[in-house]
C-alpha cells in the first residue's frame, strides 16, 4: 500500500502549531463585556507565503471542526484533515498557489482557548466559568492571529456551514482585509428548526449528570452520554432523507445476542452510535455548548429593517460567492439565496450557485467534484475586469473584421433620431455563434456608458464582458447551467445561477436599467412571467428572439409541411430546446395586452430577399430576428 503522504496532491506531512498572541492589559475583550486574561491559538497552514504576501487563504470550519484541514500527521496516520479532497496541490484551494491558514476556532476544544483549557487566574480548566462567546470573538481571534503573523490581507476567506456564518462575519467586520468571500452552505442565522436540533443537543448534554454544571475535568466521570446523544441528533441534520435511504433503508445488522430492551437491529441505530462514540473520544462537551450557543444567536438581520443593511459595511471591490447545496436541510438553498439577495441590495459584488448532491448537508465535505471546479474558477479568476481591454475583446475584434465585409439591410422602427445601421452579417464558422455575436453588437450599441445591466441567460458571459469592456458597465449575468457559471466566473464577473421560470424575486425592484434576454425568450417555460419581471427590476428590457414569421419558415410550413431548420432555428423539432416559438406579431400583442411600450424596434434580415421585404415595410416577413426594447408605459 503506497503511503499518502507522498502523493503528488497531497500537501503530506504537516504539524499543528500553537502561538499565544499579545494581548493589552485588560486582555481579549469579549462582545459580552467579559475578558479572556490570555489566548493560544491553535492552527495549521499549507502551501507558500508569496513574497508580497497576497496569496493568503484562511479557511474557517464548521462546528465541530478543527485546524486539520489537510494532509497528514505521519505516515502511519490513516485519516486526512477534513477538507484533504478540497485542500492540496492542484486541488479546489490549490496550495501550489495558495498559502492555506486554518485555526482552531475560539471556545474550542484542540488547542484554542475554550472551556477546557487552563485559566491562568485560577491555574483550573475554565470549565462553567468560561464566558460566553460570539461568532464575532471567533472572528477577532482569527483576525488576531493573522496580525500576529504579519499577514495584512486575505486572498480569500472560505467556510462551510457555521464556518459560511464565520465569513460573512469577517467580510463585515474587516471589509479592507478581505478580497474574497466563500460562504458555503450557510445562512445569516439559523432556521427555528435547526434552532430546535441545537436546543436539544444541549439539553441531552445538560441532562447527563456527569456533566456537573461543567465543572466535570478530573473527575472519573464525563458527560459522554450527553456528548454522543447530541451528535447523534446533529448527525441526522447533516444527511439527507434520500442518502439515508440509499445508505441504510431498513436494513438490518445480524444478531449474535440478544439486544437491549427497546434497541433495535436497524442498520441506521449502529451507526448513529458509532458516530456518537466516536464523537466523545475527540470532543469536549463544553466546547459544544458554547460553539452552538455562539451559532444559535448568529443573526446578521436581528436589528436591521432590510437584511441588506447588514452588508452596507462590506467593500464594493470585494467579491463573494455564496454556494448552496440542493438537498440541504439543516441550512436550505433558500437561506443561501436569502444571503446572495441581500447582497445584491446592498450593492455588493455577489455570485450565487446551487450544486445538486443526494448528501444533504455535509455534501461540500464528501462530495466535491462540482464544488471543486467552481472553487478553483472563482479563486484563480481576476475579480470585476474583462478578460481583454476594449481594442483587444475578442468577441469585438472578430464583430469589426466581419462587419466591414457586409452592407446594411436594416429597419429600424423607433422613436429616437435614427443611426446608420451596422452590416446585416457576420463571418463565423458556425451559424449558431455567428448569429449570438452579431445579436450582441446590436445590443451593445442599445446600452448607455455606466450603466446597471442584468444579463437573463447569459451563456458564458461573454455578452457581459463586451459590454464592461465597450461601455464600461456594472452587472450581473443570471442562467440555469452550472457550466455557463463557471465560465461566467471564470471571467472575474457576478453570476447568480437560476431557473428565470421561477421569477427573479432574488433581484430587487428598479435595481438595474437595462435587463437583457438574448435569444433566450423562446426557450423559458414562462416568457410572460420573465418579461414582467424584467421590467419590475430594471428601467428597460432588451429582448432579442427568432421571427418565427420569417417568409422561409412559412414557406417551408407550406409547402413542405415541416418545421424549418435554419441558422436562426437550427434544431430539428424534436431536439430543440425552442418551446416558445413567436412572430413579431405575437410579441407586440403580448406587450399590448400586459401594457407594455415599445421604445425600439430592430428589424435584422438575413439576405438580400428579407432586405427587399423590410423596405416595402413588410416587417413580420422579412425579419429573420427581431431585437426589441421595451419599458413601462
Amino acid at each position: 500500500m503506497s503511503d499518502p503522504t507522498t502523493t503528488e496532491d497531497s500537501v503530506g506531512l504537516v504539524e499543528t502549531k500553537n502561538v499565544a498572541i499579545n494581548l493589552p492589559p485588560e486582555g481579549l475583550v469579549l462582545e459580552n463585556g467579559e475578558s479572556l486574561p490570555e489566548l493560544q491559538v491553535v492552527y495549521e497552514s499549507y502551501g507558500k507565503l508569496a513574497p508580497a504576501g497576497d496569496n493568503v487563504i484562511y479557511i474557517c470550519h464548521a462546528l465541530t471542526g478543527d485546524a486539520h484541514v489537510a494532509g497528514y500527521y505521519s505516515s502511519q496516520d490513516k485519516k486526512s484533515g477534513w477538507w484533504d479532497a478540497m485542500v492540496g496541490p492542484g486541488k479546489g484551494i490549490d496550495t501550489n498557489r495558495f498559502h492555506v491558514i486554518c485555526a482552531n476556532i475560539l471556545g474550542g476544544c484542540m488547542g484554542t482557548t475554550g472551556p477546557s483549557a487552563l485559566n491562568p487566574r485560577t491555574g483550573c480548566p475554565y470549565g462553567s466559568s468560561f464566558p460566553a462567546i460570539t461568532t464575532g470573538d471567533m472572528v477577532h481571534v482569527q483576525y488576531l492571529l493573522l496580525q500576529h503573523l504579519g499577514i495584512k490581507r486575505l486572498a480569500a476567506v472560505i467556510g462551510g456551514s457555521f464556518g459560511g456564518m464565520q465569513v460573512l462575519e469577517w467580510i463585515r467586520r474587516y471589509p479592507l482585509v478581505v478580497d474574497k468571500g466563500v460562504c458555503i452552505a450557510s445562512a445569516m442565522s439559523l432556521s427555528a428548526q435547526a434552532l430546535a436540533f441545537d436546543i436539544v443537543g444541549r439539553n441531552a448534554i445538560q441532562a447527563d449528570s456527569a456533566w456537573a454544571g461543567g465543572n466535570y475535568y478530573g473527575k472519573a466521570q464525563t458527560p459522554v452520554l450527553g456528548l454522543a446523544q447530541a451528535r447523534m441528533i446533529g448527525h441526522i441534520t447533516y444527511l439527507s432523507s434520500e442518502n439515508m435511504k440509499r445508505k441504510f433503508g431498513r436494513e438490518k445488522k445480524a444478531i449474535h445476542e440478544p439486544l437491549p430492551r427497546f434497541a433495535t437491529p436497524f442498520q441506521v441505530e449502529s451507526y448513529l452510535d458509532y458516530q456518537g462514540s466516536k464523537f466523545v473520544d475527540r470532543f469536549d462537551a463544553n466546547s459544544y455548548l458554547h460553539i452552538t450557543e455562539a451559532m444559535d444567536i448568529f443573526d446578521l438581520a436581528e436589528n436591521c429593517a432590510d437584511p441588506a443593511e447588514a452588508f452596507r459595511s462590506v467593500d464594493p471591490r470585494t467579491h463573494v460567492l455564496v454556494v448552496a447545496l440542493s438537498s440541504d436541510w439543516l441550512f436550505p438553498p433558500e437561506q443561501s439565496l436569502a444571503v446572495a439577495r441581500a447582497l445584491v441590495r446592498a450593492g455588493k459584488h455577489v455570485s450565487y450557485c446551487l450544486l445538486p448532491s443526494p448528501y444533504g448537508h455535509d455534501a461540500f465535505l464528501v462530495e466535491v467534484e462540482h464544488l471543486t471546479d467552481v472553487l478553483r474558477t472563482f479563486l484563480e479568476s481576476v475579480s470585476a475586469s474583462c478578460p481583454a481591454p476594449p481594442e483587444r475583446s475578442r468577441l469585438g475584434v472578430a464583430l469589426r473584421r466581419s462587419l466591414v465585409a457586409e452592407a446594411s439591410a436594416d429597419t429600424r422602427v423607433s422613436n429616437r433620431p435614427s443611426t446608420p445601421p451596422p452590416p446585416r452579417r457576420l463571418v463565423h464558422k458556425r451559424v449558431h455563434g455567428e448569429l449570438e455575436r452579431e445579436d450582441y453588437i446590436r445590443i451593445v450599441e442599445q446600452i448607455i456608458p455606466g450603466a446597471r445591466v442584468l444579463d437573463l441567460g447569459c451563456g458564458d458571459g461573454e455578452l457581459l464582458c463586451e459590454l464592461m469592456a465597450r461601455k464600461t458597465i456594472t452587472g450581473l449575468g443570471m442562467d440555469i447551467d452550472l457550466e455557463h457559471v463557471i465560465s461566467v466566473l471564470h471571467k472575474g464577473l457576478d453570476v447568480f445561477q437560476c431557473d428565470l421560470d421561477a421569477g427573479l424575486n432574488v433581484i430587487p425592484d428598479r435595481s438595474y436599467d437595462y435587463a437583457v434576454l438574448s435569444q433566450t425568450l423562446q426557450v423559458v417555460r414562462k416568457p410572460r412571467l420573465v418579461l414582467n419581471e424584467m421590467l419590475r427590476v430594471a428601467r428597460e428590457g432588451i429582448v432579442s428572439f427568432p421571427n418565427f414569421g420569417n417568409w422561409r419558415h412559412r414557406l417551408r410550413l407550406g409547402l413542405k409541411g415541416r418545421m424549418p431548420v435554419s441558422g436562426t432555428l437550427p434544431f430539428e423539432w424534436y431536439d430543440t430546446p425552442n418551446i416558445h416559438l413567436s412572430t413579431l406579431e405575437d410579441f407586440h400583442s403580448l406587450c399590448r395586452m400586459d401594457h407594455i411600450r415599445i421604445v425600439d424596434t430592430v428589424c435584422i434580415p438575413r439576405g438580400w430577399g428579407d432586405a427587399a421585404l423590410l423596405r416595402l415595410g413588410l416587417r413580420n416577413l422579412g425579419s429573420d430576428r427581431v431585437l426589441i426594447r421595451i419599458a413601462r408605459e
